[in-house]
């Protein structure tokens, strides 16, 4: 391998971004901003996952980490994390100029979505992936250092931040999906799927015709490509490698699996060709879910035959590990969702929305603000029925706030004030039972229904007299700007 280079960090103050090919070129940029930390000897055995967590928790940089020559494995092949936990990586992601601010972001990123037209893929014939394609014997999923990420794991996953491609039998509509993989021998792989999502749906539709599954995962891609599969809201039929071409601006290249016809991303790292059986389950978990618990125990999960492996020489394994909110997963998919919600609302019709926040202290599902302007008496109640039944902030929906124009949906400050003063609990608050959620959810007993219920609550000022409500304290924004001009250098503004 070549050594590591030091290069000079892009100053901030310039926003640059460059097209990237594929997770490669994406690290040499990386590391241009002076964001990527290369790290030698760590065992796949906790520590890799420890040291992520201690970056997560306690870095003010939050550094991408690549990990090399790992215990019990030849140097080059490498394992990756902490890819997307800043919003500058994010911007990178998303083909933005850089961005250091989150509210910023989603409001770019929810105008950029509305102008995206899909770009289909390009099947090509020859790609990094095919460097190596093993089959039968020669297949050995036991090869690579996948890391064991949390301390009760039942197993090591080598899908934490991986895209699973399924398609429907009429194998016209393809779908990128994140689902968790343990890897139970060398040919064999877990494919745990909740409930309502794209790949269990396509899994059913296979094995109601009496038909095992096709299935393609890469454990190692562009981190477009595992947002696309994880952060990304599409619609029924529409597929996120579409959706991503349109990201680009350009066509995500792939090859057709020679096992089941489905497209492989000719630049990804590490992936896999097989077939998911209805009656053949392995006892797995538990494994540490993104809502920061040992959610859903063991028990006995669908699994992938591994027919066909495909790697890159020196491959790299994409690592997101869950973890106690927020976490890398939540982080970088709060933004992300919140923008596309945000949209979703206004195409149902709602108006006058000033911002819309799945917050990633409450795992992004769990805890949604919008913020709206009142139009009329319902029109906060509205909003958050709404925003409670979205497809995008639905699954394992807990709280949904509605708040005023003048409270930032992204403070929780300016939440929590508008929720201990604008809200009567016995009149503001509405509770929707029988909702859609998920064996990940803790507070669905096992065995019990997977069903969640959410609190919808309105803190806004009553629309009847919003007129009259006690004004706020507040200082004029002009002379707080002058004040501030005058005085930063002295404060550190």
């Amino acid at each position: 391998m070549q050594p590591v280079r030091q290069p000079a960090a892009i100053p901030r103050e310039q926003g640059l971004v460059r097209p990237y090919k594929d997770l490669r070129e994406w690290l040499s940029i990386v590391e241009e901003m002076g964001e990527l930390k290369i790290i030698y000897g760590s065992d796949w055995n906790l520590e890799i996952a420890a040291i992520t967590e201690l970056v997560r928790m306690e870095s003010k940089e939050k550094p991408e980490m690549l990990f090399d020559n790992i215990k019990g494995y030849p140097p080059g092949y490498r394992v990756l994390s902490g890819m997307v936990n800043t919003i500058r990586r994010l911007s990178l992601v998303a083909n933005m100029p850089v961005e250091e601010n989150v509210e910023r972001f989603v409001r770019r990123w929810k105008d950029r979505l509305k102008e995206l037209r899909p770009i289909a893929p390009r099947y090509v014939e020859r790609g990094p992936i095919l460097e190596n394609v093993k089959a039968g014997a020669e297949i050995d999923l036991l090869k690579f250092p996948t890391p064991v990420w949390h301390e009760r794991d039942g197993g090591r996953y080598i899908g934490t931040a991986s895209v699973t491609i399924t398609t429907d039998p009429s194998r016209e509509w393809i779908n990128l999906g994140t689902y968790r993989n343990v890897v139970h021998r060398r040919d064999l792989v877990g494919f745990y799927a909740s409930p309502g999502k794209h790949g269990r749906l396509h899994r059913e539709m296979f094995w109601r015709e009496g038909k095992p599954c096709p299935v393609v995962v890469t454990f190692g891609q562009d981190p477009l490509l595992f947002h696309a599969a994880s952060s990304f809201d599409v619609t029924t039929g529409a597929s996120e490698l579409d959706l991503a071409g349109a990201i680009k601006g350009e066509p995500i290249e792939v090859i057709r699996g020679e096992v089941t016809g489905l497209p492989i991303p000719a630049h990804a790292e590490i992936a896999i060709e097989g077939e998911c059986f209805k009656d053949e389950s392995v006892q797995e978990g538990p494994f540490g879910e993104f809502t920061g618990y040992y959610a859903s125990g063991a028990r006995p999960e669908p699994t992938i035959r591994v027919k066909r492996l495909y790697y890159r020489n020196e491959p790299i394994i994409t690592g997101c590990p869950p973890a106690r909110p927020p976490a890398e997963s939540t982080f970088a998919r709060s933004p992300l969702k919140s923008a596309g919600v945000w949209n979703t609302l206004e195409a149902a019709g709602l108006t006058g929305i000033r911002g819309v926040c799945m917050h990633p202290v409450g795992a992004t599902y769990f805890f949604t603000v919008v913020s709206i302007r009142q139009a009329y008496a319902g029109h906060a109640k509205q909003a958050g029925m709404l925003a409670a039944n979205v497809r995008g902030a639905g699954y394992m929906a807990r709280f949904v706030i509605v708040v005023d124009e003048d409270i930032n949906p992204f403070n929780l400050e300016d939440v929590l004030w508008a929720l201990g003063t604008r809200c009567h609990p016995h009149r503001d608050i509405d509770i929707i039972g029988r909702t859609w959620s998920g064996p990940l959810d803790p507070m669905i007993p096992a065995g019990e229904p997977n069903l969640g219920s959410v609190a919808v609550i309105d803190a806004t000022k009553p629309f009847e007299w919003k007129q009259d409500f006690p004004p706020a304290i507040t200082f004029d924004e002009s002379f707080m700007q002058e004040t501030r001009k005058k005085w930063a250098k002295l404060l550190g503004l």
